[in-house]
């Protein structure tokens, strides 16, 4: 077991070299006694190389995107290319201050305003902010946009209701009620898609708009989309697209030839930047002509040959992210969307469908499948088939860390009993997706023979498994003071 670096600490160790303090004025005696430290900071003595060594041990034991398949459903968690890292690390980028005159930023804001037209062109939509810092940064954004449509309209507050699948990812209620909306769950139907007959029953003259991912979390592609649009737009309402699966739609179909207004677009999930351990993301929100008015401040537009920052719109919900967003994201997407031009879009859906199918056409004689179609870039199975033999869906996913794979998404949707939410993406091979689905069927059959075994996973990893519960309860991360074992 890797020691913590304060147990490798000696006193008298240091690996950094700081010049004599010159600061003479102390401000010990003009700060409240409680602001006052009572003990010493404490921190680790340790040498330079140890310090590297230590953290470089320590990624070691982290799974990541280069040892294997990540096959987190709905995320996306796609190779992202070493060419989008060099790109995002020119002097002429990366050196940037926020705070720039734009005459001076005049390349950064060029590979912006390209980006944002070719969102464009990718949603089938007119106006497009790179503001938002993350998905569901971008769905809160894309609802005040709603909330400022309807307040312009003078309808605000009799439309107070925002309706939402109950299949959806739960940012979505979450930003519509912090935008001031009441939320509605829309029913699923059998084939796991919206319900058109509960749905109808609750739009009206109070629906502000209809949150809809599509394809949907099962994976599985709205066919009624038309008819969903007609009911929405016919009671005043707005539809909004949550763009976390548009992996699956690159090149083949848009959501504004799906008359959706809005949606908003992951690039750390579609256009492969890096994703997962709190960010850095993006949420681009691409929205119709009559969400124009509304859009972020400052806008990108060009003047001739000059790109530059505007912000003259009364009806703009304002600023929604200090400077532009995470600049370094968007160039990496901008690279990734270049190296691949409109075709090379088009075979990462395509391909992302057909890795996901051939995976399931893999493991469905194992594992339930409680919505028996083909799907688009994910799909859901459930573990109940495991259960008759006492092993869960979270055991199951235990012991996949045993056989060097990361778990998929498990318990979600909350519409599927002990799911697994799975998407391999376009990025993995043949034999990648033939060893995990190996994996699986292997849990399967120990899972029958041997169910103590599996419950009792993982084996192999660092940390065995914990008391979800009790570290959820009563979590301690301070290093110091720790009772003795």
């Amino acid at each position: 077991m890797e020691q913590t670096i304060f147990e490798k600490s000696k006193p008298g160790r240091k690996g950094y070299t700081l010049p004599k303090n010159d600061v003479t004025k102390s401000f010990k005696n003009e700060l409240p006694d409680n602001c006052l430290r009572k003990t010493e900071i404490g921190l680790p003595e340790i040498s330079e190389n140890e310090v590297a060594r230590h953290f470089v041990k320590l990624s070691h034991l982290n799974y990541n995107i280069e040892d294997g398949v990540y096959p987190l459903g709905s995320c996306t968690m796609k190779y992202n290319p070493k060419i989008n890292e060099k790109t995002a690390a020119l002097p002429g980028f990366s050196m940037l201050h926020p705070c720039i005159n734009p005459d001076s930023a005049q390349g950064a804001l060029q590979l912006m305003y390209e980006l944002g037209e070719m969102l464009k062109e990718v949603s089938g939509l007119d106006g497009v902010t790179l503001q938002p810092a993350a998905g569901s940064h971008g769905e809160f954004t894309g609802i005040l946009m709603f909330r400022a449509y309807h307040q312009d309209r003078g309808d605000l507050q009799q439309r107070r209701k925002i309706l939402i699948p109950d299949s959806a990812h739960g940012t979505n209620p979450a930003s519509a009620a912090i935008a001031g909306f009441e939320i509605v769950s829309v029913k699923s139907n059998e084939q796991g898609r919206v319900d058109l007959d509960d749905l109808e029953s609750k739009v009206g003259s109070d629906v502000a708009g209809f949150m809809l991912t599509n394809p949907n979390t099962l994976g599985l592609f709205e066919r009624d989309i038309v008819t969903i649009e007609k009911l929405v737009h016919g009671c005043g309402g707005l539809m909004y697209m949550d763009g976390a699966n548009l992996n699956a739609l690159l090149g083949i179909v848009r959501p504004g030839d799906m008359n959706f207004d809005c949606v908003h677009i992951n690039l750390h999930k579609t256009f492969s930047t890096p994703h997962g351990g709190g960010g850095p993301g993006a949420g681009p929100v691409c929205v119709s002509e009559k969400l124009i008015p509304y859009l972020p401040e400052p806008k990108i537009v060009k003047n001739g040959d000059k790109f530059e920052l505007i912000e003259n719109d009364p009806k703009s919900i304002g600023k929604i992210h200090t400077y532009f967003g995470n600049f370094g994201v968007l160039v990496r997407a901008y690279t990734y969307m270049r190296m691949l031009g409109a075709k090379g879009m088009r075979r990462v859906s395509e391909n992302a469908i057909i890795n996901a199918n051939y995976l399931l056409s893999r493991i469905k004689n194992e594992y339930l499948l409680p919505y028996a179609e083909r799907g688009m870039h994910e799909f859901v199975i459930s573990g109940d088939n495991q259960k008759e033999f006492g092993v869960a869906t979270k055991d199951i996913a235990k012991r996949l860390l045993d056989y060097g794979f990361h778990a998929p998404t498990i318990y979600f949707p909350l519409i599927v009993h002990e799911a697994m939410l799975i998407e391999p993406t376009e990025t993995e091979s043949l034999e990648a997706l033939d060893s995990f689905a190996d994996a699986m069927n292997a849990i399967s059959m120990e899972a029958k023979a041997n169910p103590d075994y599996v419950k009792d996973a993982p084996y192999k990893t660092p940390v065995r498994r914990v008391d979800d519960a009790l570290a959820a309860r009563k979590l301690n991360i301070n290093y110091f003071n720790q009772p003795a074992d």
